[in-house]
Order: C-alpha cells, then sequence, then structure tokens
C-alpha cells in the first residue's frame, strides 16, 4: 500500500543556542495534518568526514581515543568536521587523516554521502576509501585530543566490527562497506 508522504511545512526557525561546536535551532512547524508543533528542536551541526583509509602493506588505520558523552574509550575510524574554509569534503578527509594519524593516501575516493540521525541533526556524513596509506609525518592533534593509532591487518576489521571492537555507527556502517568495496 502506497501512501503520499508530505514535508512538514516551517512556519518560523529561532536559533535558541549558538555556538562555535554546537547550535540549537527551535522550529514552528505544520504537519500535513494541519498539527502545529512549536518546539522542535533540531541540532544544527557540520557536515563530517570519515576514512576507511588502508595502507601500502594492507592495513587499515583506526584511532583509539576517549568520547566525553559516552564516557569511554573507542575504536573508530579516522574523521571528523568539515572546517568552514573547506569547499569539498574530500580536503576534510585528507586534513584528517594527516592530523590523527600522520597518514597520507595515494588515492582517496568518497563512497556515499550518509545522514547520521535525520530526525533531529542537519548534519551529513561522507564516507571515504583511501588506499596505499603511508606515513609522512608525526600526529598533528587538538590539545584536546589524545589519539592513539592502531594499524589493523585489512583480514581483521571484520571481525572486529562483528565482535563489538569497533561501536560506533559510523564507523561501523563505514567499514563494512569498505570492505565490500575492496572484495568487489
Amino acid at each position: 500500500m502506497s501512501t503520499d508522504i508530505a514535508r512538514w511545512k516551517t512556519l518560523k526557525s529561532d536559533i535558541v543556542f549558538d555556538h562555535k561546536w554546537y547550535t540549537l535551532r527551535r522550529d514552528h512547524v505544520e504537519l500535513p495534518t494541519g498539527q502545529v508543533l512549536d518546539d522542535y528542536f533540531v541540532s544544527v551541526r557540520r557536515n563530517v568526514a570519515l576514512t576507511f583509509a588502508v595502507t601500502d602493506d594492507n592495513h587499515v588505520l583506526l584511532v583509539r581515543q576517549y568520547k566525553h558523552a559516552a564516557g569511554e574509550i573507542l575504536i573508530e575510524l579516522p574523521g571528523g568536521v568539515i572546517d568552514e574554509g573547506e569547499k569539498l569534503p574530500i580536503e576534510a578527509a585528507k586534513r584528517e587523516l594527516l592530523e590523527e594519524t600522520g597518514y597520507a593516501p595515494e588515492s582517496i575516493e568518497l563512497l556515499l554521502e550518509v545522514m547520521d540521525n535525520p530526525t533531529k541533526d542537519t548534519n551529513r556524513i561522507y564516507f571515504f576509501l583511501a588506499r596505499n596509506a603511508h606515513q609522512v609525518a608525526g600526529q598533528d592533534l587538538d590539545e584536546t585530543e589524545n589519539i592513539e593509532v592502531l594499524r589493523v591487518p585489512l583480514a581483521e576489521v571484520e571481525g572486529m566490527v562483528l565482535g563489538g571492537q569497533i561501536r560506533v555507527a559510523g564507523s561501523v556502517a563505514l567499514c563494512l562497506l569498505a570492505l565490500r568495496k575492496l572484495q568487489g
């Protein structure tokens, strides 16, 4: 059975909190049924680039770091927000990979653009596959970052995902997507 799905109509939007790292917007919306909501909150977030980087000797670069909101030390793929001056997500992917790991790839390609939480967040995540990455520098971390670089054999990554060692949603999705791409 097919039904028509209509967009909500935005009647008014107000920024209720604005900070360089987080902006919260309150929307007043009218649903297709005519119902009006005056308190639909949306997190206005920067877009993110995430990279599955394979080294020239078939290892995948992962990063291990403390994530405060989760209160845990987690393993994930290198990545971060796309800075305002970066016109293309690929620029951010290369920069974040270099800053967090000290590695640069010979080639890098966009695999997919996804939405993390489209119910409440505005941002998109750009998934990249980088090949033949090699170390060209040391890490260049922000003062708040303490990142351990892990070089994991390519053949072990799927087991880390399925075994729950990699549990950050974007990293899980990109690992499985990149592994599939590399097998095909």
